[in-house]
């Protein structure tokens, strides 16, 4: 199984997560937002499998401190834009697996999707 996580090292909720998948011996590779960044077209291919709404992290510190021409009217498009330039605004960790997409961490949704 080939999974990719994609996070920022030192969050809290990414490290468990790792925990999570390492205590599993589930293999994956890490996708580090502040040293690679993130892809408008990968953040546009999880908006359609499960919408910006829920891939935009809005309650973050990084969100909140945004002007408010960046957060309003927001859509999909201004979504992508928000996230690629400001890689802390995208929820965390986002886990691609062979059968589909993961978005935060939720112990019972990865266990269902890897266990």
């Amino acid at each position: 199984m080939t999974i990719t996580l994609y996070g920022i090292p030192n969050c809290d909720t990414v490290k468990k997560a790792r925990a999570w998948l390492d205590a599993r011996g589930i293999p994956h590779a890490f996708h580090d937002y502040k040293k690679a960044g993130a892809d408008p077209a990968k953040l546009n291919v999880w908006i359609a499998a499960v919408g910006w709404e829920k891939v935009l992290n809005r309650a973050g510190p990084t969100f909140r401190k945004l002007p408010d021409t960046d957060k309003a009217g927001l859509d999909a498009d201004k979504a992508v834009a928000v996230m690629a330039a400001h890689t802390s605004c995208i929820k965390r960790p986002v886990v691609e697996h062979p059968g589909g997409l993961l978005v935060g961490f939720i112990e019972a949704e990865w266990a269902a999707a890897l266990g």
